[in-house]
């Protein structure tokens, strides 16, 4: 009798084992002879990525802060949409991450920002210089320092610099101008007639 519950015992396993490999093979999956811990079940999250997430792509990029009166180079990561071209978006993303307040271990080793909270980039008008951007506030109003920041963000981008020139607008009727970043408006961002380099017009 004992023979026989072996026997049965031993045909449900192999039927069992037929039919783990049947839904291996339906799966993809290769079976084996060895045991493996595969781990903790899988979560029922859908292998799919939402369609935000697919829409953008990070960039590494260095943005300029103010520490001890200079201004100092940051790493940052920015994420853009899915063309690297497109210069307004990039702009705009440089310069949320100078608006943004640095972290507190930051604050406390002396970094901060001048670049205003509200301040916004708006599309070149007709008219305008090739590479124009134009500021929701008008360039020279802005704090020294805040304009040096900006500037300099914006001259360590090829897309927005390829001359190295960075070309602003504002959102009156006065023509764009260009600025460059140099040694003295990184030590000297107070400075702010080292930043202009004359009307910039023309298309």
């Amino acid at each position: 009798m004992s023979s026989n519950r072996r026997g049965r015992r031993s045909a449900a396993a192999l039927a069992g084992a037929v039919v783990t490999a049947v839904l291996a093979a339906g799966c993809g999956i290769r079976t084996t002879t060895v045991p493996v811990d595969a781990g903790a079940a899988p979560s029922q999250v859908p292998c799919s990525m939402s369609a935000e997430n697919g829409a953008t792509q990070a960039l590494p990029v260095q943005i300029y802060l103010v520490c001890s009166s200079q201004l100092v180079a940051v790493d940052r990561t920015v994420h853009v949409g899915d063309t690297k071209s497109d210069r307004v978006r990039i702009a705009q993303a440089l310069l949320d991450e100078l608006e943004q307040k640095p972290p507190a271990d930051a604050r406390q080793a002396g970094f901060s920002t001048a670049v205003p909270a509200d301040l916004r980039i708006r599309a070149a008008r007709s008219g305008d210089r090739q590479g124009t951007l134009r500021l929701s506030k008008q360039p020279e109003d802005l704090p020294a320092e805040a304009l040096a920041q900006i500037v300099c963000t914006y001259a360590e981008s090829e897309t927005l610099a390829p001359d190295g020139t960075v070309v602003l607008g504002g959102p009156g009727n006065y023509a764009p101008r260009g600025y460059i970043c140099t040694s003295e408006t990184k030590a000297r961002p107070k400075a702010a007639q080292m930043l202009g380099t004359g009307t910039a017009t023309g298309a």
